[in-house]
C-alpha cells in the first residue's frame, strides 16, 4: 500500500536543508532522526553506523534514551539490526519482539515499541550502517515510508563516505569505511606495489541526490537511456567492440538490461519520490547489488557485474563524465584497480606510473595478464568484490608474490611492505652492477642470458639488463592489444622497429601462437572443452596459411639484408615443421622473383613444448636449425596439470625426477647433434629452477628481464662441473633421494649460491 507522494518528498526537501546547514556531524544526525520520525509518523528514529571492528554502533536516536548513543551496539547478525546489517535488505514488522532475532538493549529503553521497520545504510552495495523507525502499535509501514527511509539513508551513507561521521567516532574505533582489507587472490605477475587506488572505470560520486523538479529528472533519464541504448546498439552493428575492450555477450547483456522495463520503472520510481536521476540509478543498483551480492548462484553474480557495469555508464551519460583519468591525470605511483580490462586498456595508461594492477576477474593467461607480466608490472586477480570496496586515492598495497592485496593497510603493515620494497630496491641495484660482467661460472662456463619480449617497450630493457639478446620474442601480444587484425605492413613496421631496437643483438622471433586461451575479438574463434591442447599456434596458422604467410613475409621483409631467426610453436609432429617451411621457401621465392632484399640469413626452429617431439628428437633435430625448450606449455602437458586452474596450478613440482629426465634428454640430444638449444619458459628466470637447468647442461636461457639480474648473480656464484657432478646421479633410477628442489636449496646454502 502507497500513500500520499507528498510526504516523502517534502523530507526530501527538508533533508537538503539540513545537510546545507553549517553545523558539526552529531547534530547533523540528531536533526536527521527527529525529521524522519515526524515524517514517517514514528515514536522513535535510530541510526547505527557499522564499526570497523564489524560492531553497529548507536549512532543517533530520536525516543529512546539519548545516554546510549555512541554506548549501545550490536554485531553484524544480531538482533534485527544485525539481521538487517548482514542481509543488506529491509526489515517491516509489526510485532518485532515475535521475531526470533529479536534482541533487546536494555540501555535504550527500547521495550515499549511493537512495530519496526528497518533499512540498510548502502553505498555500491556495502553495508554502513542500518537506520530504523519504531512505534508502540502494532502497524505495518508502508511502501512510501520504505522509500522515504531508504532514501534518506542514502544521505547518511555518502556522509559516512565523506568521513563527516569520523570526528565523532570513539577513540581506537574507526568506522567500516576506513578499516584495513586484506584480501587474497591469484598472483598473476611477481613484485610488490604500494600507492594509491585508480579505479580503471571510476565510480562517478553522486552527490546531487534531491530534485527540484521531477519531470525534469524523468526527461534526463529519458534522453541518456536512449543514448545509452543507441551507443549499445550502434556497437553490436558494427561489430567493431575491440576498442571498447568489451565482448560482443558483454554488449548483448547491457542491451537486454538496458531494454528491461523493470529495471526502468524502479528508477523512475525512485524519481517520483524526490530523487535526481543519477541519484535513483545509484538507489536502484545499490539496493540490486545488496541483494544479489548474496547470491552464490555464479551466473547471477556475473550478471551483477553486467547491471554494475551499465548502471555506472548511465549515471556518467547523465552527468556528462569520462571513462577514467588520462595518462596525465594519474598519480606517480597508480594502482589501477578493475573488474576486468583489456591488454590495450592497460597501455593506454603509460607503464612509468603504474606500480601494480588488481582485477576481481583475470587468470593466469588472460590477454591483460600476459602484458603486464610482459611490462613487468606486479598483478593479482580473482579479488573478489575489490571494485566496491576500494574508493579512489586509498592507499593500497599489491603482493604479486603472494596474490596477497592490502587496502587501506594498517602503518605496520605498510612499514613492513616499504621494508621490503627497499630491499628489493638494493637487490636491483646490486643486480644492475653485474650489467656489464660475464655471465660465466665460477668454473669458467659461458652462459647466454637473454629476454623474452612482446612488446616495443620491452626492448629498452635489452640494454638496462644487459641481456644478450631476445630469446623469445612473443609476436602475438601485437595482435592482441590490436582492434583489428594487423596487415601486414603494420606487422612489418613492427619487426623492424624491433631489429632495430636489437641493434645488432640476436632476435628470435615466434610465429603467432593464438588460438585456444589467446582469443582475438576480431578473429572468429570456435568453443573448444580443452583449447590449451586445441585448435592454436601452428595448428591454426597450417590451417589458416594465409594469415600464417602474411606474417611470414612481414618478418622476411623487416629483416632483409640482416638475419632472421624464426621457430614455430605447438609442433607435436615433424611433418607440422617441414609444412611451415614450405611457406617460408615459397614466400622466399616470392619475393626473389619481385626483387625485393631478403634476410641475408634465415635460422628456423621449433618450440619443444608437446610430449610427442620427446620422441622424435632424433628426426627433428636433421631438420631444424635450433629448438627452444617452452617449459610452461610442455611441463603442463607433461604433467596434465592446467596452469590456468589454481586447484591444481601447485600441485605437481617442476624440479620432479620425471620432468628433469624429459629435460636433460632435450639439451642430450641437441648437443650431440650440434644443434643449439635455448630454455625459454619460467623455469629459466627462477634461481633455484636456472640452478637445475645448469646441471642438466643448459647454457642457454631467456626470461623476463627482471630475472636477469638474479639468474647471474646465480652463475656466478655457481660451480656449474661440481652441481652437474652431485645432480645427475639423483636422477638414476633407484636414487634415494628424490627430492631434488630440497636437494639442490641444501646444495645452495652449503656452497653459499647466491639464491
Amino acid at each position: 500500500m502507497r500513500s500520499n507522494l507528498a510526504g516523502p518528498r517534502l523530507l526530501l526537501r527538508r533533508l537538503r536543508e539540513v545537510m546545507a546547514e553549517p553545523i558539526k556531524a552529531q547534530e547533523r544526525l540528531d536533526k536527521i532522526v527527529v525529521l524522519i520520525a515526524s515524517n514517517v509518523v514514528a515514536e522513535v528514529c535510530s541510526v547505527y553506523i557499522l564499526r570497523a571492528d564489524g560492531v553497529l554502533e548507536l549512532y543517533a536516536t530520536e525516543g529512546l534514551n539519548r545516554e546510549a548513543v555512541h554506548q549501545a551496539s550490536l554485531r553484524v547478525g544480531q538482533g534485527l539490526v544485525g539481521l538487517i546489517a548482514a542481509e543488506a535488505r529491509p526489515l517491516n514488522l509489526p510485532n518485532a519482539r515475535a521475531h526470533p532475532g529479536f534482541a533487546y538493549l536494555p540501555e535504550t529503553g527500547e521495550e515499549a515499541y511493537n512495530s519496526f521497520l528497518g533499512v540498510p545504510i548502502l553505498r555500491a552495495g556495502r553495508t554502513l550502517g542500518v537506520l530504523v523507525v519504531q512505534n508502540q502499535s502494532h502497524r505495518t509501514y508502508l511502501e512510501d515510508e520504505v522509500e522515504a527511509l531508504q532514501t534518506t539513508a542514502m544521505v547518511i551513507a555518502e556522509m559516512v563516505a565523506a568521513g563527516e561521521l569520523e570526528a565523532i567516532a570513539q577513540k581506537d574505533t574507526g568506522l567500516d569505511m576506513s578499516r584495513p582489507i586484506h584480501a587474497n587472490g591469484v598472483a598473476l605477475a611477481e613484485g610488490v606495489g604500494l600507492g594509491h587506488v585508480v579505479l580503471h572505470e571510476p565510480r562517478v560520486v553522486v552527490t546531487n541526490l534531491i530534485s527540484e523538479d521531477t519531470d525534469a529528472e524523468k526527461t534526463r533519464l529519458d534522453g541518456a537511456i536512449n543514448r545509452l541504448r543507441l551507443s549499445i546498439d550502434d556497437l553490436l552493428a558494427s561489430g567493431d567492440i575491440a576498442a571498447m575492450g568489451e565482448h560482443r555477450d558483454v554488449l548483448e547483456a547491457y542491451r537486454m538490461f538496458a531494454y528491461d522495463r523493470g529495471w526502468i520503472r524502479k528508477i523512475e520510481e525512485a524519481i517520483r519520490n524526490g530523487l535526481t536521476a543519477e541519484a535513483a540509478v545509484e538507489k536502484v543498483q545499490s539496493d540490486m547489488r545488496a541483494r544479489m551480492l548474496r547470491q552464490t548462484d555464479p551466473y547471477l553474480r556475473e550478471r551483477l557485474h553486467d547491471l554494475d557495469d551499465l548502471a555506472h555508464r548511465l549515471i556518467r551519460e547523465l552527468m556528462g563524465r569520462g571513462h577514467g583519468p588520462t595518462p596525465a591525470e594519474l598519480p606517480q605511483d597508480a594502482i589501477i584497480v578493475a573488474r576486468n580490462m583489456g591488454a590495450a586498456e592497460l597501455l593506454d595508461y603509460g607503464r612509468d606510473r603504474i606500480r601494480a594492477l588488481v582485477l576481481e576477474e583475470g587468470g593466469p593467461t588472460s590477454h591483460v595478464t600476459i602484458v603486464g607480466r610482459a611490462l613487468g608490472i606486479p598483478m593479482v586477480g580473482q579479488v573478489d568484490d575489490i571494485v566496491s570496496l576500494a574508493d579512489a586515492g586509498d592507499g593500497i598495497i599489491v603482493d604479486g608474490d603472494a596474490g596477497e592485496v592490502h587496502l587501506r593497510p594498517a602503518q605496520d603493515v605498510e612499514n613492513a611492505y616499504a621494508e621490503k620494497v627497499r630491499f628489493r630496491a638494493r637487490r636491483q641495484a646490486q643486480y644492475r652492477r653485474l650489467r656489464n660482467k660475464p655471465s660465466v661460472t665460477k668454473d669458467g662456463v659461458e652462459f647466454s642470458l637473454q629476454m623474452n619480449a612482446g612488446l616495443l617497450v620491452d626492448l629498452p630493457h635489452l640494454a638496462e639488463a644487459g641481456a644478450a639478446g631476445v630469446g623469445l620474442f612473443r609476436t602475438e601480444l601485437q595482435f592482441m592489444v590490436a582492434s583489428s587484425f594487423p596487415r601486414m605492413r603494420e606487422q612489418q613496421a613492427q619487426y623492424e622497429q624491433v631489429l632495430d631496437a636489437a641493434d645488432g643483438k640476436p632476435v628470435t622471433f615466434r610465429s603467432l601462437d593464438i588460438g585456444g586461451d589467446k582469443v582475438l575479438p576480431y578473429l572468429r574463434s570456435i568453443q573448444e572443452e580443452n583449447p590449451a591442447m586445441g585448435w592454436r599456434a601452428l595448428r591454426l596458422g597450417l590451417d589458416r596459411p594465409g594469415l600464417l604467410r602474411t606474417q611470414i613475409r612481414a618478418l622476411l621483409k623487416a629483416a632483409a639484408g640482416r638475419d632472421l631467426k624464426l621457430m614455430f610453436p605447438m609442433v607435436a609432429d615433424v611433418s607440422e615443421f617441414v609444412r611451415a617451411r614450405e611457406l617460408v621457401e615459397k614466400e622466399l621465392k616470392h619475393l626473389r622473383r619481385h626483387n625485393h632484399a631478403v634476410p641475408e640469413k634465415i635460422r628456423l626452429g621449433v618450440m619443444v613444448e608437446v610430449p610427442s617431439l620427446l620422441f622424435q628428437l632424433d628426426e627433428l633435430l636433421a631438420q631444424v636449425d635450433f629448438v627452444s625448450v617452452g617449459s610452461n606449455d610442455l611441463f603442463q602437458f607433461f604433467c596434465a596439470v592446467d596452469r590456468g586452474n589454481t586447484r591444481v596450478a601447485d600441485r605437481f613440482d617442476t624440479l620432479n625426477i620425471g620432468f628433469l629426465r624429459a629435460l636433460k634428454r632435450i639439451v642430450d640430444k641437441a648437443n650431440k647433434a650440434h644443434v643449439p638449444v635455448t630454455l625459454c619458459g619460467e623455469l629459466a628466470g627462477r634461481p633455484l629452477e636456472a640452478m637445475a637447468l645448469v646441471g642438466l647442461g643448459y647454457r642457454d636461457l631467456s626470461m623476463s628481464p627482471a630475472s636477469l639480474g638474479p639468474i647471474k648473480a646465480m652463475l656466478r656464484s655457481l660451480d656449474a662441473g661440481r652441481l652437474s657432478a652431485r645432480l645427475l646421479p639423483r636422477l638414476e633410477p633407484g636414487h634415494p633421494e628424490a627430492n631434488i628442489r630440497d636437494f639442490l636449496k641444501r646444495y645452495a646454502s652449503e656452497m653459499d649460491v647466491a639464491l
